[in-house]
């Protein structure tokens, strides 16, 4: 809609997760660091939090990109509950046979992860939202890391949550679990600094010849966000389409403040009040 008038390739700022439009502030490079340090040393369990929209399954989805070809890998993205549930959809994740009673599966699961060690292969299985899990379905997953072939890890799990994942693992019925956590890390929203640069990193990355949005904008858009950069995106967005409708090139702190206020007053998302911004 936009991009012709702003001289873009693209959309800079959708909500969907783009591996290659990833801004390595000081806290997505610290979690990938984490992500790829429990890959590499074979940890048992790594654990990735963050608030909704912070960026970490775009995180997930450039460590795919990334991921040798000696890895097996499987991605879980919903909430398996029950211990043969589980089972089904970690066998499925995996691109194995997921039919039987829970025995049958138990030896399925474990038969592959042996022939893949065997062949020289690790396998790596990263579960989405796991915020959702039920301690039971947790402290199965601990169940199924006891699964070794000598004294190596066969099977290695990325936990990715929200922070409601860290309160689960803080319960004590899960204390045994928490203790196999090799590598953890929890994303914090960008402060106003790195907002500006998240805009401008954007931008750049589609084309724009030149900065479209002003410093008090941005500093707008970073109080309103809360840092989160899917609010960020849903702002900025919003922004251009603005500028676009009313033939302005560069966007003002005057227009995100009418961007805001409509936001507040007629959109589902959880817009901040900028009673404290100037």
């Amino acid at each position: 809609m936009y991009e012709a008038y702003y001289q873009l390739r693209e959309k800079p700022f959708s909500i969907l997760p783009d591996p290659d439009l990833i801004y390595w502030g000081k806290m997505h490079s610290m979690a990938f660091t984490m992500l790829e340090f429990g890959i590499m040393n074979n940890a048992g369990f790594t654990v990735i939090t963050g608030e909704i929209g912070s960026g970490k399954t775009t995180l997930v989805r450039h460590l795919l990109k990334k991921l040798s070809p000696t890895l097996t890998l499987g991605l879980i993205s919903s909430s398996p509950q029950g211990r043969e549930e589980l089972l089904q959809w970690i066998l499925m994740a995996l691109g194995q046979p997921f039919d039987g009673n829970y025995p049958h599966l138990f030896k399925n699961l474990q038969d592959f992860l042996h022939g893949q060690y065997a062949t020289g292969r690790r396998t790596v299985l990263i579960i989405d939202e796991a915020q959702n899990l039920e301690p039971e379905a947790l402290e199965h997953l601990r169940m199924l890391s006891n699964i070794n072939a000598d004294k190596f890890q066969v099977l290695q799990l990325i936990l990715v949550g929200q922070p409601q994942l860290r309160d689960l693992l803080l319960l004590p019925k899960l204390h045994q679990f928490a203790q196999r956590i090799s590598s953890d890390f929890h994303l914090r929203p960008l402060d106003s600094r790195e907002v500006a640069n998240y805009i401008t990193f954007r931008l750049q990355a589609v084309g724009a010849p030149r900065p479209l949005f002003t410093q008090e904008a941005c500093t707008l858009i970073g109080a309103a966000s809360g840092g989160i950069p899917r609010m960020i995106n849903v702002l900025c967005d919003t922004a251009l389409v603005y500028g676009f409708a009313n033939n302005q090139k560069v966007i003002s702190d005057q227009l995100v403040r009418d961007v805001i206020a409509d936001k507040q007053q007629y959109s589902i998302f959880p817009v901040k009040q900028l009673s404290r911004v100037p």
